[in-house]
């Protein structure tokens, strides 16, 4: 099957949609799948005004269209809720052509953080975007079942994966006061990294990641280490150098990095909501508490071997089984397709 997958969050962007897609596109290709990308590449893109190091694309409905022809896909997913996705799905509500749409971000909280528009108004909105979705993928059992409460429709199961090659165990010293409580992720006022920078805790607390608060928050926490955005081998040794992996995020749907930090053998502490009660459940792998500081010092206790074993039973394989299977209730094409190359000079499946 080849799949077109459309998004407004791309490369050079480093976030857990970004990650998320590029390794489902790497385990499909094992799988006999084939997964092509029409992304901010092909289009002008201007910063997000809130958000600077976010930058928005700027397509046109003429060459969205001519992309979509070109790629000749057997599928198409909507991954974001973005200017790229509005425009997919504007053609496919046009011409007839089925889809699915996944909801990765919490956009209602997002907006709230930011501005005083009513989360009813932004629900509502993305009822409608995902209204005519054939399949709205979700990441856990609890943010399926909000977004049932919350009236969508046609909602499905899509589980998360982890690389376990890249994030394991390995012995790295980072020359820091210990013990050390990393958190990793957008440096932004809805990921409540305060919560965590406020905290006393002992050894050094560790920020990885960059976004509009940084500074600020580098200014009001100068005991902290701000390491900016990493990726690769540098992200999986931090990992790998810390003790604790702290969650302070109340409004994540999943937290991919909650994955890479138990794969490297950290335990996590963060709050008892949504994201992190989904990935950890009952598993003695993490302390959930309202009362993160001790969530902090009692997550020292949890051996790394254990965290280990749990984040092996997450592979980017079954996730990607689960995506291909919800690909699959869409109604056959009647054409057949040709593969077609369709970003011009672009790779059509990301490794």
């Amino acid at each position: 099957m080849r799949i077109l997958v459309a998004t407004d969050a791309w490369h050079p962007q480093v976030n857990g949609v970004v990650r998320t897609l590029a390794m489902m596109a790497q385990a499909a290709e094992a799988l006999g799948h084939e997964v092509v990308f029409l992304t901010p590449e092909s289009f002008r893109t201007f910063a997000m005004p809130s958000y600077r190091d976010l930058r928005l694309a700027l397509p046109w409905p003429a060459k969205v269209a001519k992309l979509i022809a070109d790629s000749r896909p057997d599928s198409i997913h909507i991954a974001i809720e973005g200017p790229i996705g509005l425009l997919v799905r504007r053609h496919c509500r046009k011409h007839g052509l089925p889809f699915t749409t996944s909801f990765h971000t919490r956009f209602p909280d997002y907006v709230a953080a930011r501005a005083p528009v009513p989360e009813a108004w932004v629900w509502a909105t993305l009822r409608w975007f995902h209204g005519p979705s054939q399949a709205v993928m979700a990441a856990t059992p609890a943010l399926s079942g909000e977004l049932q409460q919350r009236g969508f429709a046609n909602v499905v199961l899509w589980p998360r994966g982890v690389d376990t090659i890249l994030f394991r165990p390995r012995e790295v010293d980072l020359c820091l006061p210990q013990p050390v409580f990393l958190c990793v992720g957008r440096v932004a006022v809805e990921k409540n990294l305060a919560a965590f920078l406020a905290l006393d805790l002992p050894g050094t607390k560790v920020i990885v990641g960059d976004g509009p608060a940084r500074a600020e928050l580098e200014r009001d926490y100068p005991d902290a280490l701000f390491l900016g955005a990493l990726q690769g081998e540098a992200l999986a040794k931090i990992y790998a150098a810390a003790d604790v992996f702290v969650f302070p995020s109340r409004t994540d749907t999943f937290g991919l990095v909650l994955l890479e930090a138990l794969a490297s053998g950290l335990s996590v502490a963060a709050f008892p909501v949504a994201g992190p009660r989904d990935v950890i459940g009952t598993a003695e792998v993490g302390v959930l508490d309202e009362d993160l500081h001790s969530a902090c010092l009692a997550a020292l206790g949890i051996p790394r071997a254990d965290c280990v074993a749990f984040a092996a039973k997450h592979t980017w394989d079954a996730s990607t089984r689960a995506f291909i299977a919800n690909m699959a209730i869409l109604p056959t094409p009647t054409a057949a397709s040709q593969p077609v190359d369709l970003l011009a000079g672009q790779p059509s499946c990301v490794a």
